[in-house]
C-alpha cells in the first residue's frame, strides 16, 4: 500500500465573477491525490471509480471498498490508450494500492469489412455498484487503432465487464447486442453515468451514428442484467442537435421523481428533462441563472445528486484558464434549479483545482450516505500542435496527480426517488 495522503489548501484566485469562497450548507469539500508521478511519456487518465458497499461481494468490511479503473495514455498520440489498471482502497482514500494491470483488458487484434491488421481495446470505463445482482459492473466503449491512430471510419460498441473482488480482476468483456441497424453499427457508453432502477435493469445512454456520418445522437437504452449478461430491451427518444458533432457522452440521473440528462457538444453543454428516463424533452443550452451560457464546451458533465439538492460537476471558459485545452480545468460544481435547468451561479466553487493540466475525463462516485467523490487525472498533453511537449504543464506544477476529490454530507446523501 502506498500512503499519497496530501495536505492541500484551497486556492485563492478570481474566477470570473464568482467568490471561491462559497460554501454550501449541504457539504464540504476535502481534496486529496490518491498518486502521482509522471515519466514523461505517458499519463495516467480516465480515473473513475465504483464503490462495493460493505459486507457485500467479497467486502467484508465495515467501510465500502472502493475500486479505481485507470489507463495509461501515449502523450504522442491523439486518444491512444493502453489497457485498463485498477486501484484500490479500502480506508476510505486514506491509502491506495498501486495499480495493477488487466490482461483482459488488453489490446486484441481486430478485423472489419475485410481489413485485417487492425487493434481494438476499451476505453472511457465507468464503474458502478449494481444493487440488484450485488455487481460491481463497468462499461465504457471500444476504440479501434489502425497502424498506431484511431481509425477514422470505425464501427463502436458498449462493452462491459463485471468485477471479481477476491481475485482484484475483472471478467473478459462483453458487448451489449443493439439492434441491427446501421445507426447503431457506431454506437457505446464512453464516460456516461448510468442509473439502475429499483428491479434491476438499466437505463444506459449511450451516443451512436453511421460510421461514416458527422453527427452523433444520443439516447437511453433499457437493459436487463443478471449479474453476468446485459441484453438490450428498448430505447428512448433520439437527441441531438444541429450544431458540429451533435451531442455526445451524456450523463442520467433521478431527483425527485424526475430524469436528467447532461450531454456534451462542440459549442455547449446541453441539458434534457423526462419523466420515465427513456423519453426527454429538446435539449437546451446550459445556462446560468443570469442567462449567460455555462462556457462549458466541448466536454463532459456529471451529476452529483443528494435528497435535497441537485448538483453539476463540469468545467468552462472565464476561469481565468485560457491556458488549459478547452477550458477543460478546473472541475466546478453548483447546484441546479431543477425547474428551470439552470446553473445557480452563486452555488460554484471550485471542486478540483487547475495546475495547467486538463480535468475533463473524469467521475462520480456515491461511497456511502456520507462521501460522494469525483476523480480526476491530470491529463498531461499539453494544448495546441506541441501537445506532446508537457514542459508548460509541469511549470505550472501539473504532476499526473490522480484527484480524489472528497464531498462530505452534513446530511445524510440518500438518493431520491
Amino acid at each position: 500500500m502506498i500512503r499519497p495522503w496530501i495536505s492541500l489548501v484551497l486556492p485563492i484566485c478570481v474566477v470570473s465573477s464568482i467568490s471561491l469562497q462559497a460554501s454550501d450548507p449541504l457539504y464540504e469539500i476535502e481534496q486529496t491525490v490518491a498518486t502521482q508521478g509522471f515519466d514523461g511519456k505517458t499519463c495516467w487518465v480516465h480515473a473513475r471509480a465504483g464503490a462495493i458497499p460493505p459486507h457485500r461481494a467479497g467486502n467484508e468490511s465495515d467501510l465500502p471498498l472502493v475500486v479505481m479503473t485507470l489507463q495509461k495514455l501515449d502523450i504522442r498520440g491523439s486518444d491512444v490508450f493502453f489497457g485498463i489498471h485498477t486501484m484500490r482502497s479500502d480506508d476510505l482514500g486514506a491509502t491506495w494500492s498501486t495499480p495493477v494491470e488487466h490482461p483482459n483488458f488488453a489490446r486484441q487484434p481486430f478485423s472489419w469489412k475485410g481489413q485485417d491488421g487492425l487493434e481494438i481495446t476499451v476505453c472511457d470505463f465507468y464503474p458502478r455498484w449494481h444493487r440488484a445482482s450485488g455487481t460491481l459492473l463497468g462499461t465504457g466503449h471500444t476504440v479501434i487503432y489502425e497502424n498506431g491512430p484511431v481509425k477514422k471510419e470505425r464501427p463502436r460498441e458498449t462493452p462491459y465487464s463485471v468485477y471479481d473482488v477476491k481475485k482484484n480482476d475483472w471478467s473478459p468483456w462483453q458487448s451489449l447486442k443493439m439492434p441491427d441497424e446501421p445507426k447503431f453499427v457506431n454506437a457505446g457508453a464512453g464516460c456516461v453515468q448510468r442509473f439502475d432502477l429499483d428491479d434491476g435493469t438499466i437505463l444506459l445512454p449511450i451516443y451512436y451514428k453511421e460510421p461514416s456520418a458527422t453527427q452523433t445522437s444520443v439516447t437511453v437504452v433499457h437493459c436487463s442484467f443478471d449479474g453476468e449478461k446485459m441484453h438490450y430491451l428498448k430505447h428512448g427518444s433520439e437527441l441531438t442537435v444541429p450544431v458540429d458533432r451533435g451531442l455526445g457522452e451524456p450523463s442520467l440521473t433521478r431527483w425527485k421523481g424526475r430524469f436528467f440528462l447532461t450531454l456534451r457538444n462542440d459549442q455547449s453543454g446541453y441539458v434534457s428533462v423526462g419523466d420515465d428516463g427513456l423519453h426527454f424533452s429538446d435539449p437546451i443550452p446550459w445556462c446560468f441563472d443570469d442567462g449567460e451560457n455555462l462556457g462549458n464546451y466541448n466536454t463532459q458533465q456529471h451529476w452529483v445528486t443528494h435528497s435535497d439538492a441537485l448538483f453539476l460537476v463540469y468545467t468552462r471558459r472565464g476561469a481565468n484558464n485560457d491556458h488549459v485545452f478547452r477550458h477543460r480545468a478546473p472541475l466546478f460544481i453548483a447546484r441546479i434549479d431543477p425547474e428551470t435547468l439552470r446553473v445557480i451561479r452563486s452555488s460554484e466553487q471550485i471542486l478540483v483545482p487547475e495546475h495547467g493540466a486538463r480535468l475533463g475525463n473524469f467521475g462520480v462516485t456515491d461511497v456511502n450516505e456520507n462521501e460522494t467523490w469525483v476523480t480526476a487525472a491530470e491529463w498531461m498533453q499539453a494544448p495546441g500542435r506541441k501537445y506532446s511537449d508537457p514542459s508548460s504543464l509541469i511549470a505550472r506544477g501539473a504532476n499526473n496527480r490522480i484527484w480524489v476529490s472528497k464531498i462530505k454530507w452534513k446530511s445524510p446523501n440518500q438518493l431520491a426517488k
